[in-house]
Parts: structure tokens; C-alpha cells; sequence
């Protein structure tokens, strides 16, 4: 019997262990997903590639500043099978002789090119690329925003949730507490069957009401672990934190401060102004094309052959030459290429002017939006809340009434009813107020 207790005692023991030693679920707090998110999403991701490649294209087009240098060689092997008589060869001025019915050309050179002026096309390509650099980097940041709001969002609404199944675990629990009362006046005489089956009726709805918040919960959880891009994370959960009135109470800011500090700090608006000096820069590249270009260029070069009776570090040396030029290019009718240019990269910065405008009235009707919203439902929050405590004090009262039969099942069901919409509200314009105030800061975030 003692060795029974023992293994049993060990058994329970290891079971013990491996509870403890099995990983808990991870909770993840509103700060942590979107860091993760940050740092993981596809998307973004991709937007720091487009910026490396044009921080490549900032270097290629520096590095046109720079002379071109490149080297060059030709070897040549010529087979005469019936030649009879000697054949002569020029090169660099000098006729070679030979009677060989195989020989062989070589030649070598060095060539360099260097663009000392084109209209400044050179810099201006140069700083065209470096705002598109900047470009690349405020579209990473303007994915960034929109993906943070996103799970702000969700955040807030599986909180929401969350706390709406509490209340319609309550509504259930009185539910199930009416049934039982009902059925024990039933039993005494003093309910109808068909009262009964009304409260019955009551409860089972409060059960599927129940279930439908779970669910939208885990639907809510789902779009938001869609959001981290986690594929294996069945169990993913979210921290739970408690919000005060104070946090729904706080002042909301003016809504003229908020859209001015947006206008200075939102990336998608810096995007615009960045693209409207882009194509200013764009258009006096076009414009570099009636401008004459100069370049200078080099060269050295030396051929041998095998026709020569001479040594062949002999005629790499006697046939050297050096050259070394200047051009001058000027453009005088280009059929209409460069004012065509011109012409189109203005129509552009008008189009990029436009999109300022449209971005800056899109930010202020978003930002006029969670204004509204703001004000709107932390007005409805203090009068839910007052509605609240009204609707459980009188449901109080006509729960003890109806078990005194001093009411009837209509209106117990009708003051439930209105005390789990009460409820609801408050949460409702209570999570919405911290919402949108916690919105109107975020755009005001540099």
C-alpha cells in the first residue's frame, strides 16, 4: 500500500513538472505588435529594398562626375594558303613586308572620356536621385503608419470585445437565474408555462449572444495576427490592460492644432512636397537640352604584327601614339525633343501640386473625422455611464418586484433589455473616445 501511495505521489509529481515546464501562451501587449509588425511585415520589407536600390542609382549617377577609363586590345591571325609573292602591311605609317602565309595583327589602346559640362544635367540627376532616395524612405514610413493604425484598430476593438463578453456573461448568469425563478413559481402556481418558455427563450438568445462575442473576438484576434504576418501562432492572445474613465474623460485636443501639426509632421505629406521639388529639378534637367556640352578625351595606342622583322617590344614602342581632343556638342534643332521634355515634366509638377492638395484635404478630413468622434462619443460615454448605473439600479428593483410577483415577465425582460444596451453603450462610446483621442495624438507624432 506504501508503494502504491509513493508512485501515485511521483506520478503527480511529474505531472506537476510538466505543467509548469510547458510554455504559457504569449500575451501580447499593443506596443509589441507593433514593433513586430514594424520589423516583419512583407511590405515594408520590400520598401527598404526600393530605397537600397536608389541609393545605387545615387551612386551611379555621382560617379558620372568622374572621367571613364577603359582599356582595349584586338588580336588577329590571317591564314593566305596560295600566297606567291610578299605582301605589305600599314601600320601607323609604316609599310610592313612580309612573304608568311600565316601572320598575325595585334593592337592595344587606353581610351578615356570626360564630360566637363552639359547644362548641369549631371548634379541635377544627382539631387533627382537623392529625393527620390527620400521618396523611397517616406513611402516605408507611410506603410508603416497605415499598417500601425490598422492594428490600433483591431487593438482596440478586441478590447472592446473582450469586455462585451463580460457583460453578456452577466446577462446570461441573470438570464439563467430568471429561468430557475420561473420555474419555481411555475411549480407553486404562480407563472404560466408560456411565461416560462419566454424566459427560456431569454436565455438561450443571452447563450448565443455569448457565443457571438467570442466569436467576434477571435475573428478580431485572426485579422489582427493576419496583421503581424504570424502563421503559426493557433494561440495567439493579446494583453488585456484596464482603462479609466479618466483615460475616455481627458480633453481632446483642438482640432486646428492637431491638423496644422500633421500637415508638419505626416511622411505621406512630406512625400508630396518631395515630389513637386523632383519634378522642379526635372524640369531644368529637361531644359539642360539646349545646352551645349563639352567633353574632353584621351587615348594611347600601339599594334604590332608578325609581318615585322622587328622585335615586339620594339614596335610596341616605335608604334605608339598619344591623341588627347576636346569636343563641343551644340544642340540646334533636336525636332522638338527638349521642349517636349520641358513641356511634359511641367505638366507633371502640376499633377504633383494636385496630389498636395488632394493628400492635405484627405489628412484633414481623417483628422476632422477622429475629431468628431472624439468629441461625439465621449459625450454619449458620460451620458451612457449615468444611463448604466440608472439601468442596474432599476433592474435591481424589478428583479426583486418580479420575485414578489409584483411584476410581470414582460417587464423584467424589457428592463433586462435595456440595462445590457446600456451597458453596451457605455463600452461602446467609451472605447471609441480613447480611440479616436489616442488617434489625434498619433497623427500629431513626428
Amino acid at each position: 500500500m506504501r508503494k502504491k501511495i509513493l508512485t501515485t505521489g511521483c506520478l503527480l509529481l511529474a505531472a506537476i513538472f510538466t505543467l509548469s515546464a510547458q510554455p504559457q501562451s504569449k500575451k501580447w501587449t499593443l506596443d509589441e505588435c507593433i514593433d513586430y509588425a514594424l520589423h516583419n511585415n512583407i511590405t515594408l520589407k520590400k520598401n527598404q529594398l526600393q530605397k537600397l536600390s536608389s541609393l545605387e542609382d545615387i551612386a551611379q549617377s555621382r560617379a558620372e562626375l568622374l572621367p571613364s577609363l577603359n582599356a582595349s586590345t584586338n588580336q588577329s591571325a590571317v591564314y593566305r594558303p596560295f600566297i606567291t609573292s610578299g605582301q605589305s602591311t600599314v601600320a601607323n605609317g609604316y609599310v610592313q613586308s612580309s612573304v608568311d602565309k600565316v601572320y598575325y595583327n595585334g593592337s592595344y589602346g587606353v581610351n578615356t572620356n570626360w564630360t566637363v559640362w552639359n547644362g548641369h544635367r549631371t548634379h541635377n540627376t544627382i539631387r533627382r536621385n537623392e529625393l527620390a532616395a527620400q521618396q523611397a524612405e517616406l513611402d516605408s514610413v507611410v506603410n508603416a503608419r497605415s499598417i500601425e493604425e490598422r492594428i490600433i484598430q483591431l487593438y482596440v476593438q478586441i478590447l472592446y470585445n473582450h469586455e462585451a463578453i463580460a457583460v453578456s456573461k452577466q446577462s446570461l448568469e441573470a438570464s439563467k437565474l430568471n429561468e430557475e425563478r420561473g420555474k419555481t413559481m411555475v411549480e407553486v402556481g404562480k407563472m404560466s408555462k408560456a411565461d416560462l418558455a419566454q424566459l427560456s427563450a431569454q436565455r438561450a438568445q443571452d447563450e448565443y449572444n455569448l457565443v457571438a462575442a467570442e466569436s467576434q473576438v477571435k475573428n478580431y484576434k485572426f485579422q489582427l495576427r493576419q496583421q503581424l504576418e504570424l502563421t503559426e501562432a493557433a494561440d495567439f492572445d493579446v494583453a488585456i490592460p484596464t482603462y479609466t474613465d479618466a483615460q475616455a474623460l481627458e480633453p481632446i485636443p483642438e482640432l486646428i492644432t492637431v491638423y496644422t501639426n500633421a500637415l508638419d509632421h505626416r511622411p505621406e505629406i512630406k512625400n508630396a512636397l518631395l515630389a513637386i521639388e523632383s519634378n522642379d529639378v526635372a524640369i531644368d534637367i529637361a531644359r539642360s537640352g539646349k545646352s551645349p556640352t563639352v567633353s574632353l578625351n584621351g587615348s594611347f595606342g600601339t599594334n604590332t604584327t608578325s609581318m615585322s622583322d622587328r622585335g615586339f617590344g620594339h614596335q610596341l614602342k616605335s608604334n605608339l601614339d598619344l591623341s588627347v581632343g576636346a569636343t563641343l556638342s551644340i544642340p540646334i534643332l533636336d525636332n522638338r525633343q527638349t521642349k517636349t521634355a520641358v513641356n511634359k515634366a511641367k505638366l507633371q509638377r502640376a499633377s504633383s501640386v494636385l496630389d498636395l492638395k488632394d493628400k492635405q484635404k484627405t489628412l484633414y478630413n481623417t483628422v476632422e473625422t477622429y475629431w468628431i468622434d472624439a468629441t461625439t462619443n465621449q459625450s454619449k460615454y458620460k451620458a451612457a455611464k449615468v444611463a448604466a448605473q440608472s439601468q442596474a439600479t432599476s433592474y435591481e428593483l424589478l428583479s426583486e418586484q418580479f420575485r414578489l410577483g409584483l411584476k410581470n415577465i414582460v417587464e423584467l425582460m424589457t428592463g433586462k433589455t435595456n440595462l445590457v444596451q446600456a451597458q453596451q453603450n457605455e463600452l461602446e462610446s467609451k472605447y471609441m473616445t480613447i480611440y479616436n483621442i489616442y488617434m489625434l495624438k498619433f497623427y500629431q507624432r513626428d
